[in-house]
């Protein structure tokens, strides 16, 4: 069992090849511990959304409200995620990941007792906050247990974790819900949670300790400019966006936050996060890059379930099922990817074609039928996958090929940071979208909907049939109702697509490192 030491001044030189800057006993049984760690908590990002409607009845909530349950989870998230580095220097790596699995584990099983919707929020908030910890550490422990030439390949099974937990999560929180209760989405955490606390426990190491201040004026600034930032993007569709004066006050809090935090950033003393880090160059462009991917992923995820089983009435598993296809695409070309890593191919030539694939899918999408069956939905997803496979893993490793080592911590968080905030903005755009698109193509389609054009109905004799013309009059709308829909969701698809397309030129802002990243010594990070 690793101690921690203090220490001050620069990082230690680089170790030499083949060996990692934190060797540890048994890296296979850690791998897997670390790996089981990421994707529980990748999973509660979406595990408990089929859930909500028993929720709701359970906690006796409203449909409006219910939605704090998943609210509350991704503030607290959002906002503790900048600390991560801090925290990991001031009490050690170590601590704080077995802190935040230990938090994480009762928090699960408070959230599965809660009576009433406050303590589910409570419950929530905790969750949020230790999950919010766990990926960057996590991926940190992944690049140290490494050496150089093996760093790649631990970034594609750690990237693998992150991409495929969002898929999984539907699946596994509509068959707990379904064959035993909503409360299991929760006490499902409880043994994989102990499991990976005793491998964690037993031989995770540690970074030295580095006794730095605290910048509070900067993270309070922080803190406020996310949660109004979160708030706004979650309540804004429900509250009519601009039409509603908290949405104002909302936007208002956070431009003023967020923008005092960036004078601060660069004209502060102590500031949060190192200036040095902002120079870099990759970082700077895989934290954009990570605003793209939390778009195109999060956002389809979003959109999807609901769409397969409204429209095209597929259950919940069968939904989740369908939805699997984009996850193997994931693993296909992280395995893929890194190979060419190792054999000095350009990864901003696998970014590049990476995203220009997920745009390729996006379109194909765009001409979705009602009429069709479940091939197009299998196929589009799997080219999806491919791509995003082929962006995240080499993005990562440019990222942290050229970024010191002591900033690991911190780049890892606002990674993760980018990708939740552009989660968050990509599903409140679709939202948006997707909710005024049918209202505008109902009104169109129905518009058309007369005597003139439709020979075959008659109005007076609808009116002679009483609740049967009625009924027939329902159908009738349900029908321009659901085709409404399915525009709505097409105008979703494009809007990312162009998105999506749109970033491909932003390759040329990448350094490449020099020559293969698993060899280069800039691939550890020093």
């Amino acid at each position: 069992m690793a101690t921690a030491a203090a220490t001050q001044g620069p990082a230690a030189p680089r170790p030499p090849d083949g060996v990692a800057a934190l060797p540890v006993r048994n890296r296979g049984l850690l791998t897997v511990g670390v790996m089981l760690a990421t994707i529980m908590q990748i999973l509660d990002t979406t595990i408990a959304n089929v859930a909500l409607p028993h929720m709701q009845t359970a906690l006796g909530a409203t449909a409006d409200t219910i939605t704090w349950v998943l609210t509350s989870y991704i503030v607290a998230t959002a906002i503790a995620i900048p600390i991560t580095g801090w925290l990991s220097d001031r009490v050690g790596s170590r601590n704080l990941f077995l802190a935040s699995i230990a938090g994480f584990i009762l928090a699960s099983a408070l959230c599965g007792i809660a009576t009433s919707l406050p303590e589910m929020v409570a419950f929530r908030i905790l969750q949020g906050v230790s999950a919010a910890f766990m990926n960057p550490l996590s991926q940190t422990v992944m690049l140290d247990i490494n050496p150089p030439e093996r760093q790649a390949k631990a970034m594609s099974i750690w990237g693998m974790g992150i991409m495929i937990g969002p898929i999984l999560g539907p699946v596994i929180g509509g068959w707990l819900t379904e064959n035993y209760d909503w409360r299991w989405v929760f006490y499902v955490n409880l043994p994989v949670g102990v499991l990976c606390f005793g491998v964690l426990w037993w031989l995770l190491p540690s970074r030295p300790i580095r006794r730095r201040s605290f910048d509070l004026f900067g993270f309070s600034l922080l803190a406020v400019g996310i949660a109004a930032l979160q708030l706004l993007l979650d309540r804004g569709q429900g509250e009519d966006w601009f039409q509603s004066g908290e949405i104002w006050l909302e936007a208002g809090v956070a431009g003023i936050a967020l923008w005092m935090f960036g004078v601060h950033l660069f004209t502060g003393r102590n500031p949060m996060f190192d200036r040095s880090m902002w120079k870099n160059r990759n970082l700077v462009t895989a934290i954009g890059f990570m605003l793209v991917i939390g778009v195109v992923m999060m956002a389809t995820m979003a959109l999807l379930p609901p769409m397969l089983q409204n429209l095209f009435g597929y259950p919940v598993m069968d939904t989740g099922l369908l939805l699997m296809p984009r996850g193997i695409g994931v693993l296909l070309t992280m395995a893929v990817a890194a190979q060419l890593g190792q054999r000095g191919v350009d990864p901003r030539w696998l970014v590049g074609i990476g995203l220009a694939l997920a745009a390729y899918s996006l379109w194909d999408m765009t001409r979705w039928t009602l009429e069709m069956g479940s091939t197009p939905f299998i196929i589009s997803g799997f080219i999806q996958g491919l791509g995003m496979g082929l962006v995240f893993m080499p993005l990562n490793a440019m990222a942290f090929a050229t970024l010191p080592p002591q900033f690991r911590t911190e780049g890892s968080s606002l990674m993760n940071l980018s990708r939740n905030i552009g989660a968050s903005i990509g599903i409140s755009l679709v939202t948006t979208v997707l909710a005024r698109s049918m209202q505008t193509s109902h009104a169109d389609l129905a518009a058309n909907v007369t005597a003139e054009r439709m020979g075959s109905i008659d109005a007076s004799m609808l009116q002679v049939l009483g609740a049967t013309g009625d009924s027939a009059l329902a159908m009738l709308n349900a029908e321009v109702t659901r085709q409404a829909a399915m525009i709505a969701y097409l105008n979703d698809f494009k809007a990312m697509m162009i998105v999506t397309a749109l970033s491909v030129p932003l390759v040329v802002l990448l350094k490449k490192p020099k020559g293969p990243i698993e060899n280069d010594p800039a691939a550890a990070g020093h």
